[in-house]
């Protein structure tokens, strides 16, 4: 789990008992269900889901809101 954006926001003994609480309802819904089943969907599971017309727009637009002017070319 990424914790490191809460414990920049909230502190580093908030970001821990929020990842420990994470972990305790993944658990508890594991062992309240029988039929219940953990599939690990692998470290990169988020980073294939976007699109990359998505991701490129999200760039962009994260680089106007700096108060840059975007050209995209694509490359050669």
């Amino acid at each position: 789990m990424k914790n490191g954006r809460y414990v920049l926001r909230r502190g580093k003994s908030r970001a821990v008992v929020a990842v420990a609480r994470s972990m305790l309802v993944i658990v508890w819904h594991l062992l309240s269900d029988p039929d219940t089943r953990f599939h690990d969907l692998g470290s990169a599971f988020y980073d294939t889901r976007i699109s990359p017309d998505r991701k490129k727009r999200n760039q962009v637009h994260q680089l106007e809101a700096l108060g840059f002017k975007v050209t995209l070319e694509p490359a050669a």
